[in-house]
């Protein structure tokens, strides 16, 4: 058994499946999820695991070029604002119903156990080299 990185066996095929431009949605527990991409539920109940923690184990994980986020998310949710703020200073922004489009072209969605609303962000992978 792994002892480090990310242990959820479905999330750790599904990362190492991904190409450079390929993009992933990290969402919340309320984002509809569109027929199409892999998707790695990682919700167990309201607020677990957090956005923030599922983003930074991905962050530890992939190389990412670019990020976008509804526009949305700065006035109803400050906090994850931040923190997307904080971890792409890039950061595009869009509308929400723009993200949901978007969101169809990804190759992996994760869904969190987050419970508050917009917590959701599209990452484009870069390469490591």
């Amino acid at each position: 058994m792994k002892k480090a990185g990310i242990l959820n066996r479905h999330l750790a095929g599904a990362l190492a499946e991904l190409g450079h431009g390929h993009e992933v949605l990290v969402c919340d527990a309320g984002m509809p999820i569109p027929d199409g991409p892999r998707v790695v539920d990682l919700a167990f109940r309201a607020g677990v695991p957090s956005f923030a923690d599922v983003l930074d184990g991905l962050l530890a994980e992939l190389v990412v070029e670019g990020a976008t986020a509804a526009e949305e998310v700065q006035e109803a949710n400050p906090a994850a604002a931040a923190l997307l703020t904080d971890r792409f200073p890039g950061l595009a922004h869009v509308p929400h119903e723009r993200l949901k489009e978007l969101s169809a072209g990804a190759r992996l969605i994760v869904r969190t156990g987050e419970a508050r609303p917009y917590a959701n962000v599209l990452l484009r992978c870069g390469v490591f080299f």
